[in-house]
């Protein structure tokens, strides 16, 4: 009997929490914003267009992200962003993998050339997927980053979960979700999709379409 109790809760939980996406940010002047980043493989690519986005939560997430060219995978992408927003996003709570030997350096020395202003640190999880990882491997690997990721989230609570692709993102976006159908926290997850996804999604994108509050897109072809 209890425990259909629970079960019945939780399922009301889930339908209330997917028919109110997307969630409204709550903030009391300051958003403590949690950052995914990830070193890829390196790429150059260039765009003049604007982002385009199924739902806007602040302008400064509207501006062209990625008018100029650059280079890098997706932390150079997240720099762009992080780049362009405002002191209200503190603290900033950057999380990458632990294999991940750049993007620490890259996000100190960017925070000492924007000066953001306010705090920042830094969280390391298990890597959900390595370069080239067998798809059957990665649903363990991909549990085990979620494992670490529950008292991750438990401790930081962010108001924003800010991510674009790397499979990091994703044990943190299942967590959120989770805490948010339990009722623990309320983060509202923003995936932007990387630049050189011209015609379909990514794997990480497909699995966040269906439960993150806003998605961007860089390209026409992907609007729709």
């Amino acid at each position: 009997m209890c425990f259909s109790i629970i079960a019945c809760y939780f399922l009301f939980r889930l339908i209330y929490v997917l028919n109110n996406i997307p969630t409204k940010l709550v903030h009391d002047g300051r958003v403590k914003a949690m950052i995914i980043a990830g070193s890829d493989q390196t790429y150059t690519c260039r765009s003049s267009e604007p982002i385009y986005a199924s739902n806007a939560i602040d302008k400064t997430l509207q501006n062209r992200f990625c008018k100029h060219k650059m280079l890098g995978g997706h932390t150079m992408e997240i720099m762009k962003l992080v780049g362009v927003l405002s002191s209200t996003y503190n603290p900033r709570i950057y999380v990458i993998a632990s294999t991940d030997k750049l993007s620490e350096k890259k996000l100190i020395q960017l925070e000492k050339d924007a000066h953001l202003g306010g705090e920042f640190c830094f969280e390391i999880i298990p890597r959900s997927r390595e370069v080239l990882q067998s798809w059957i491997t990665t649903l363990w690997t991909t549990l085990h980053a979620c494992i670490f990721s529950i008292p991750l989230l438990w401790k930081h609570r962010p108001d924003l979960i800010l991510c674009n692709g790397p499979g990091t993102c994703i044990p943190i976006c299942i967590i959120a979700f989770t805490f948010k159908v339990m009722g623990i926290s309320n983060s509202t997850i923003v995936y932007v999709e990387s630049i050189c996804r011209v015609t379909t999604l990514s794997i990480s994108g497909q699995i966040l379409y269906k439960f993150a509050d806003h998605l961007f897109v860089q390209w026409p072809e992907l609007k729709e």
